[in-house]
């Protein structure tokens, strides 16, 4: 028997849906798979469907719907005009680094008298600050032009203003109730800007800032904008997700030179590029710049027309993420272990360990705590905070992240007492406050996290988007699930079910045999399936078995061949209760028989005992099930092995002989 790891969400389906997924199925030449799940994402009609898969430049939004963009854009021509110096001021992440950048370029094109200035992570922290802004007017700029910054800095844009120093804000942070007195304040999310979407990045923002000022969309820095709008988890919908195809579009056929050399240090392959790998491979090396050194080591990279410069700024910042994974380790293990020195505690005085973990640790790099959190929530699957603390003053920062149902942000509303500063939303946020409130912090934590979790939340959720049949996985389906691409937020790579689906074959793959391969289905029509780190359930599934199974689609392609294979996110598996179930005299005779065969081809192995022993071929395999399990038997290049010298174990300290047995006493007893 295997449990699933996740509780699995199947969206809803309307049966109405299915008219309107025949109509799109027909009217767009579409795969019945693809159409329904369009439907199932909201586009229900021909109009909107064919604007999602195809849409072009022409479904771009108007800049000027920007509230502030006719003032911003004023402002920055006025300043060209009268050859102001101009500072475009940006942040440290990958967002911020790619905001700044696509600005270097745009007014690069513009002939603009400018610079740039990314504050320090540690030393400065996020946003305006007044020493930057004090060094900006002593060096003569009139003009600073935010990007990904800017709509939290009433006081600071305030002092701008003292000094003879305007300000441009553009912004896509959630804005507070007084809004900086800025000469333009250019945000979406702004309550009275009528801009048809929201969801835009800071790069995204600046994009529209850039299509203002040009009179047109600069798509040539399209690629820059996809880095920033995938690295800040933005929804791929929308312009997003036009945008974003036409940068993937870019880096695959006309790479901007930063991302040539990139590609080169890292190897990175643009030509198949896709989301994840901007997401996986381009961001993480973008964002370690800001986090172990200074962003403008990332911001050099994008903005320079210089190959040799701009591979050595790759190779710098592939040997910064390379120690910044190095960094991440080390904390993670550290944090590991505290962890588990709190849980022993917990568990030697007879009480449930914190429902919150909050970690800290004098030498933790507060740049990547962020990381570290996210790392400990995957693993341990409960609300994490971690806290680098500093030495001198006891004064701590740290990062946190949460499960679904609980909110941090309103969780450390009730805490606010005990902290400096905090901000956030449901799923991450930040704080500052001194180690001695760290206890009462993790107390309080736990106690909500007690109050409004119920036992489903500690469970992780599988979104699963359809169920499907095995005559949907096609390599013609399969190629068209691509039209529904980029994937990421807002637009998540297709979970497809498949219900009580035959496993015709299993065995354990690769190095150590880490992985699961599996046969779905019977006959000719077969699906292959890959599970990657499965590779202990091949001893625990029969062949023959039914299957639930969640995972994705994707066309596996070796030695010249395709082929439909399903990537195995969860499976399920309850084997049929045993009519008969064997004696331990029975188990002790097929053992005997394994042990002087010694060496027995597994195919068609349990259907062959059964025979010579009298038993049915289900009650056979699990025996073998047992015996694999028991490390009595291996399976090593399709045959079942007996073990020289195993070790003496129990038939009831096997898990699969415990729940077949209670499955079967329970059924004898319904009888």
């Amino acid at each position: 028997m295997i449990h699933r790891k996740t509780r699995w969400a199947l969206a809803e389906w309307e049966e109405s849906g299915e008219g309107a997924a025949g109509k799109l199925s027909k009217g767009l030449n579409l795969p019945p798979l693809v159409a329904r799940l369009l439907v199932q994402r909201g586009y229900r009609d021909e109009e909107s469907a064919r604007i999602f898969l195809y849409g072009d430049e022409s479904r771009l939004h108007d800049p000027y719907l920007l509230s502030g963009m006719e003032e911003a854009v004023k402002r920055i021509r006025l300043a060209g005009d009268n050859q102001e110096k101009i500072r475009i001021y940006g942040d440290y992440d990958a967002d911020g680094v790619s905001s700044t950048s696509l600005l270097i370029h745009v007014f690069r094109a513009m002939e603009l008298n400018f610079d740039y200035y990314i504050p320090h992570r540690a030393l400065e922290g996020y946003g305006l600050n007044k020493n930057a802004i004090a060094l900006a007017a002593n060096e003569g700029v009139k003009l600073i032009v935010t990007v990904d910054t800017g709509i939290s800095a009433y006081d600071e844009i305030e002092y701008a203003k003292s000094l003879g120093v305007d300000v441009v804000v553009t912004d896509h942070h959630e804005p507070p109730e007084q809004l900086p007195q800025a000469c333009a304040v250019v945000n979406p999310k702004q309550a009275h800007c009528g801009y048809p979407f929201k969801g835009l990045a800071g790069v995204g923002v600046a994009f529209k800032l850039a299509s203002a000022l040009l009179a047109r969309p600069p798509l040539e820095w399209a690629d820059i904008v996809s880095l920033g709008t995938i690295a800040d988890l933005m929804p791929l919908v929308d312009e997003n997700r036009i945008l974003v195809r036409y940068g993937l579009e870019l880096m695959r056929k006309e790479p901007g030179t930063g991302f040539r050399a990139l590609a080169e240090a890292t190897g990175i392959e643009l030509q198949t590029i896709v989301s994840t790998g901007i997401a996986f491979g381009m961001a993480p090396r973008i964002n370690a710049a800001g986090r172990l050194d200074h962003a403008k080591k990332a911001v050099e990279l994008l903005t320079t027309p210089v190959y040799d410069e701009a591979i050595l700024s790759a190779i710098q910042l592939d040997t910064l993420n390379k120690e910044r994974q190095r960094i991440v380790e080390s904390i993670v293990k550290e944090a590991e272990e505290q962890w588990l020195t709190k849980r022993l505690a917990a568990e030697e005085i007879g009480i449930d360990p914190p429902s919150v973990i909050v970690l800290s640790g004098e030498s933790w790099n507060v740049g990547v705590i962020g990381i570290v959190a996210s790392k400990l929530l995957e693993r341990h699957y409960r609300p994490v905070i971690i806290l680098g603390i500093d030495a001198e003053t006891g004064m701590c920062k740290g990062s946190a992240r949460s499960i679904e149902g609980f909110d941090l942000h309103a969780a450390l509303t009730e805490c606010e007492s005990l902290m400096d500063h905090y901000g956030g939303h449901q799923a991450a946020a930040g704080m500052s406050l001194h180690r001695d409130n760290l206890e009462q912090l993790e107390q309080r934590m736990s106690e909500l996290a007690k109050q409004w979790l119920t036992p489903e939340h500690w469970i992780p959720k599988t979104l699963v988007d359809m169920a499907c049949s095995l005559e949907d996985a096609t390599l013609d389906t399969i190629s068209q699930l691509a039209l529904l691409e980029p994937f990421g937020i807002g637009n998540p790579s297709p979970r497809i079910m498949f219900r009580d689906i035959q496993l015709a074959d299993r065995r354990a793959i690769g190095k150590e045999s880490k992985h699961l391969k599996l046969a779905l289905g019977g006959g000719r029509k077969l699906l292959d399936a890959i599970g990657f780190g499965m590779g202990e359930m091949a001893s625990t599934v029969p062949a023959g078995s039914r299957l639930d199974i969640v995972g994705e689609l994707s066309i596996n392609e070796w030695n010249n061949q395709r082929k439909p294979q399903l990537q195995v996110h969860d499976l399920h598996y309850m084997p049929a209760p045993l009519a008969s179930f064997p004696s331990r005299e029975q188990f002790g005779q097929v053992y005997q028989w394994l042990r002087q065969t010694r060496r027995a081809p597994e195919q068609g192995l349990a259907m062959r005992i059964a025979g010579q022993v009298g038993l049915t071929v289900e009650a056979v395999q699990l025996m073998l099930d047992v015996f694999e399990e028991l490390k009595f038997v291996g399976r090593h290049d399709g045959a079942y092995v007996a073990a020289a010298a195993p070790e003496k174990r129990e038939l009831a300290s096997s898990e699969r002989y415990r729940a077949a047995k209670e499955q079967h006493d329970r059924l004898h007893d319904l009888a």
